[in-house]
């Protein structure tokens, strides 16, 4: 079975993904906790790691199945067909957030823009970038396998 990217409504990602698995579909969700600042106060929120983007895992003859789900918008398309995502890509993703709040420091100094590098660490370990932006306190990568543009604060 292959992974698919679905698109979803906004803030429905984690709905979307308790519907599809209620309904016997392999989905995955990836979250992340973040610090929400509120008027008077700081927050920790479970927030989606991709925003409006969920993962199924699915046979290609149940693809519609994911649109009982009315959070469920459209699927991803990548060069004109389903975007689909490699299992090792998936377990990256899952290893990456199972091991905490490990900050690592990357150095991009020497990277010029249109260079295309391959990141060793994070979530996103092993995959190749294209180094789209470089600002003061950003970079923003492009993952061609994923067909995601990744902005990484420095």
């Amino acid at each position: 079975m292959k992974w698919y990217v679905v698109f979803t409504k906004p803030k429905w990602e984690k709905r979307a993904s308790d519907q599809l698995t209620q309904l016997g579909i392999n989905c995955y969700c990836p979250m992340i906790k973040k610090v929400i600042q509120r008027s008077d106060r700081k927050i920790k929120k479970e927030v989606p790691l991709f925003s409006n983007y969920i993962f199924v895992q699915l046979l290609e003859k149940d693809r519609n199945k994911v649109f009982l789900s009315p959070g469920v918008l459209r699927y991803l398309f990548w060069l004109g067909a389903h975007a689909i995502v490699k299992d090792k890509e998936i377990e990256t993703i899952k290893e990456w957030l199972s091991a905490g709040d490990t900050a690592t420091e990357i150095s991009v100094m020497q990277y010029q823009i249109g260079q295309k590098i391959k990141l060793h660490s994070g979530p996103f370990c092993e995959q190749t970038a294209v180094i789209k932006d470089i600002t003061k306190t950003h970079y923003v990568l492009i993952l061609e396998s994923l067909g995601y543009v990744l902005k990484v604060k420095y």
